[in-house]
């Protein structure tokens, strides 16, 4: 089984190599930093698989006097014993953020303290419950994550698999956006209305966009496969496939250096004139 695999029964998780790198990295760090022991163990090692540790984590990253850690590790925990997508989605996250943040050198380190990688995991509980028709637990989950992360993303909008939130500090994702697979999203974008539409009223981002700081998507309108979205750029028509935009309002400048520039990380514009 590869890394990338997804244990298909309780007894599969002892054998999961994931989890096992996960494991002996922290062993690895308790070595190098022992103050850390009770924090590592308690989070990690007691733990019994990636969910168990994802879920208690999680649960006691956003509790609160009213509704206490052991009450929303018990729904996390739900999520992913009922649905295996939810279960390959976070781990397919969770190599995402190793492969393309060059900050980022070990598994572990998503998993404990980047807050994007975090906020994406409560979503996809919180959409799950959403469309459990458990809407007012959604938006109490998008409410904690949204006060203790600073990333609000409605439990309505739709997220793919591969997806890296990069820092993610003041992303807003609205009610009826799209997110597809091998996206890479950075801090401060808004994928939102315009303000006067209602329905389907949020972009919908395909499979391999890049997104860069600052960016702002409003309306229903479509970023193409393999498009680039500069900094700071306002987008409000469409960006066709693979092609590059940036500007205020965007406009084509060019093209990415590759099919996927979410994959390349890549966010340099040289074809834009200033």
């Amino acid at each position: 089984m590869s890394v990338h695999s997804l244990p298909s029964t309780d007894a599969e998780h002892a054998n999961d190599p994931l989890w096992a790198a996960i494991c002996a990295e922290v062993r690895d760090v308790i070595n190098e930093e022992p103050m850390l022991e009770d924090f590592l163990t308690a989070t990690i090692l007691d733990q019994t698989s990636l969910e168990s540790a994802l879920s208690a984590h999680l649960g006691n990253q956003i509790d609160c006097a009213t509704v206490p850690a052991r009450v929303l590790c018990n729904v996390i925990s739900e999520a992913f014993a009922t649905r295996n997508d939810i279960r390959q989605a976070m781990r397919d996250d969770l190599q995402a953020v190793v492969e393309r943040d060059s900050a980022c050198e070990a598994l572990h380190l998503p998993l404990l303290y980047f807050k994007g990688f975090q906020a994406l995991q409560l979503h996809r509980v919180a959409n799950w419950l959403w469309n459990q028709n458990r809407q007012s637990l959604a938006l109490l989950m998008q409410s904690r994550a949204s006060m203790k992360f600073s990333v609000d993303i409605h439990p309505a909008a739709k997220f793919g698999n591969g997806i890296m939130l990069d820092h993610a500090t003041g992303l807003v994702v609205g009610e009826t956006a799209v997110v597809g697979n091998q996206v890479s999203i950075l801090q401060s974008v808004t994928l939102g209305g315009t303000g006067k539409e209602h329905g389907d009223r949020h972009p919908k981002i395909r499979d391999g966009v890049l997104i860069s700081a600052g960016a702002k998507i409003l309306g229903n309108i479509t970023v193409g496969e393999g498009a680039k979205v500069g900094a700071g750029s306002v987008v409000l028509r469409d960006v066709p496939a693979h092609t590059t935009v940036a500007g205020v309002p965007a406009k084509i400048v060019g093209k990415p250096d590759s099919d996927r520039p979410a994959l390349s990380m890549n966010h340099e514009i040289p074809d834009y004139e200033w």
